[in-house]
């Protein structure tokens, strides 16, 4: 009878013969700028959810569709399971971030770009490659899937998967699965790889300060008037307390595994300047995953170019709030709000207006699909998973536990902490990437019955 090394090492084989197949696929989905927040963009969203449709009825599943449900165009393709054999989910995005500033690009964010083994390109890496991961493991497994797949490649993640309560529900007969593999995560680093267990969620509170009906002169009145924008600007200030640890009342904060992760390493994927200080307390691993976290992450206000001496009435703000495993998004977004309404400096107006939100996300581990993860992973890399945290927050990971509670949930990885998903110059690692690509197969095939 052959070991299980022998068909290891097949199922290797026929990935390592998929691969530059998909690579190219991968680049050409690379050049499509499937941009879900760019209304502009909507006939890229059509070609790119077309594109993947055309790549799934290639990989050899029978049934493929593109959908919606009020939102922007999905891909939908089914391959029955065997007599026996669970149904597995696998889940993607096709749509992508906007570049940003294109002079902060190395080479063109959508003409995919391959140095010293990376693959650079909006969406090379979040989540293109999720989709390349499914469509390697479909091609190399070909005929001998063992298993029943859906595969599901979403078009509105990159802005919170706005419709996706509706879509679960609508599509609930054709996404029900015993388990979902969620190909949108990061790597502990390039040579170890991951599970993730635990996701923040997220909410977003717009605050508005004003001191004045109208602009006035600063010389005129600068000195007893307040203008705005400071007063916005302590207002903010007060998220936080002397040490950098969120300073709002009544959020949980929770623990992680430190992983040994070092500040040096820590600076270094973050790029953070010399001499800049980390900020709050506890392992860093807690920071990132595990405690709530504040950003001011816009600003209403004059530009710099254009401004003139003159005292400002009126200033916004869009603070992202970080809500850790185990709180409830409503109530810590609801708490935000109440702080910035109770500390209004100088007797100011003060409104919040509370935003979107995405609930935290903890999976249990230990069962039958994240056992056989870990053996994937482990045989892919030739050396042991961890379990790690991720500090962002993934809608569609939520609302699918809550619809299908009985499902186990996996959530993998393509990325690296040199990716740079969001930034310029985002890439994939391609060697990771191909041990992803093995690590999927290898899973589909463990999920089988009597494996």
């Amino acid at each position: 009878m052959p070991s299980p090394d022998s068909g290891n090492g097949r199922l290797a084989a026929a990935v390592r013969e998929v691969l530059p197949a998909v690579r190219s696929d991968l680049d050409r989905l690379v050049r499509i700028p499937s941009v879900s927040a760019d209304p502009a963009a909507a006939p890229h969203l059509r070609a790119s959810a077309r594109e993947v449709a055309v790549l799934l009825r290639a990989a050899g599943l029978p049934e493929v569709e593109v959908v919606a449900a009020g939102g922007q165009p999905a891909v939908l393709g089914h391959r029955p399971a065997p007599p026996g054999a669970p149904t597995v989910l696998l889940y993607a995005h096709h749509d992508v971030q906007p570049p940003g500033d294109g002079a902060a690009w190395n080479s063109d964010p959508f003409q995919p770009s391959e140095r010293d083994g990376r693959l650079y390109g909006r969406g090379a890496a979040d989540d293109k490659a999720g989709i390349a991961v499914h469509l390697a493991a479909l091609r190399a497994l070909g005929d001998g899937l063992p298993v029943g797949v859906t595969v599901l490649v979403e078009g509105e993640e990159e802005i919170g998967s706005p419709t996706v309560a509706g879509f679960l529900a609508a599509y609930a007969g054709r996404v029900r699965a015993d388990v979902l593999v969620l190909a949108d995560s990061i790597n502990w680093a390039t040579g170890i790889p991951s599970l993730t267990t635990s996701l923040r969620g997220g909410a977003n509170v717009t605050v508005e300060v004003r001191t004045l009906r109208h602009g006035v002169h600063s010389g005129a009145y600068g000195g007893p008037v307040p203008d705005a924008l400071t007063a916005l600007c302590r207002l903010l200030a007060t998220l936080h307390d002397e040490r950098g640890d969120v300073a709002v009342e009544g959020l949980v904060r929770g623990s992680a595994d430190p992983l040994g992760l070092t500040e040096e390493r820590l600076r270094a994927d973050a790029g953070l300047l010399d001499g800049v200080h980390l900020i709050g307390t506890g392992n860093l691993t807690e920071r990132l995953w595990a405690r709530p976290a504040i950003a001011v992450i816009g600003l209403d206000a004059p530009a710099v170019a254009s401004a003139s001496n003159t005292l400002i009435p009126a200033a916004r703000a869009k603070v992202s709030l970080r809500v850790a495993p185990g709180d409830d998004a409503a109530r810590a977004r609801e708490a935000l709000v109440t702080h910035l309404k109770a500390r209004a400096p100088w007797g100011a107006a003060v409104t919040a207006e509370p935003g979107g939100m995405v609930a935290p996300f903890s999976a249990p581990a230990g069962g039958p699909a994240y056992r056989a993860a870990h053996a994937a992973l482990a045989a892919a890399w030739g050396r042991p998973a961890v379990d790690i945290g991720v500090g962002g927050s993934i809608a569609f990971v939520t609302a699918y536990a809550a619809a299908f509670p009985d499902a186990e949930i996996l959530i993998t990885g393509v990325e690296d902490p040199d990716t740079r998903a969001h930034g310029a110059n985002e890439s994939l690692d391609l060697t990771v990437f191909g041990r992803a690509c093995l690590a999927e197969a290898l899973l589909l095939r463990h999920l089988a019955p009597g494996s």
